[in-house]
């Protein structure tokens, strides 16, 4: 098994503008980490996926790993396709929520008729789409429904959940898992904290996640997703809980000589 690491767009929201996408992806790449994409920043509507900025997208993201959250915004099957084929030119995967997908969530998994032309799309692109944790019962389902379908673990969201425990989702799960959303909360929300809270996710279920995973011959992609005090102590404190104490593979390297600074414009 080979874990790759990204970090989510979130760790920006706060400070991000429409100037600093190149200084994100830069400051990012300059520590050794692909990016996971969010569709828009704080204060703009408009869809990152959109074909007028594919060009920008591709050179700020140039050997990069790219991960992109679908849109949000219940997108219709047209904006799907879209997002499938910024995906394609980026090379990356998309990782989606239930409703995104088409399955509301209350809703039971019937039809599936928008979700199967989504799956279809995708297949026939090449790219590979995720569905990020939710109901573990109706995820089951739909991995069940769609065999194309890959998993996004969301670590925060299985700590919180009352009626399934964190290993029943590391169980249940670790064979379709192709993503994680490393994130930490105290049980109560997901609140996105850093990895590693005293009386968050206890070390043990950290190791038996790996453990998990470890069981199967596959390629990972483990995005950083949390709100931080500043992006460079965020990824400090971060990558010293994962790498330093639970000794996770395959730590990112920085650039040799490194000595970038994120300050956005």
């Amino acid at each position: 098994m080979q874990i790759k690491y990204a970090v989510s767009t979130m760790i920006f929201w706060w400070r991000e503008n429409y100037l600093s996408f190149e200084q994100e992806c830069q400051f990012l790449k300059s520590r050794g980490f692909g990016v996971e994409l969010w569709p828009s920043m704080k204060g703009y509507n408009e869809c990152r996926y959109s074909k007028r900025n594919w060009s920008r997208l591709t050179e700020a993201t140039k050997d990069m790993l790219v991960v992109m959250r679908s849109r949000n915004d219940n997108p219709s099957l047209e904006q799907w396709r879209e997002q499938i084929d910024c995906a394609r030119l980026l090379d990356a995967d998309i990782v989606t929520d239930l409703q995104s997908f088409g399955i509301p969530e209350q809703s039971d998994i019937n039809g599936c008729d928008f979700s199967a032309e989504i799956v279809n799309y995708a297949k026939q692109s090449q790219v590979s789409v995720s569905i990020e944790t939710g109901s573990l019962k109706k995820v089951l389902k739909l991995v069940e429904r769609f065999d194309n379908l890959k998993l996004c673990l969301d670590i925060g969201y299985a700590n919180i959940d009352s009626k399934f425990s964190f290993r029943d989702y590391a169980d249940q799960l670790a064979e379709r898992v192709t993503h994680l959303h490393l994130t930490d909360n105290y049980g109560q929300a997901d609140d996105h904290q850093p990895p590693g809270l005293k009386g968050g996710i206890s070390r043990k279920n950290w190791d038996y996640l790996l453990g998990c995973l470890k069981d199967y011959e596959k390629d990972v992609v483990a995005s950083i997703e949390m709100t931080p005090s500043m992006p460079d102590v965020m990824l400090r404190q971060a990558c010293e809980f994962l790498f330093d104490e639970l000794s996770w593979p395959g730590k990112p390297q920085s650039e040799p000589n490194y000595s970038y600074v994120y300050n956005p414009v």
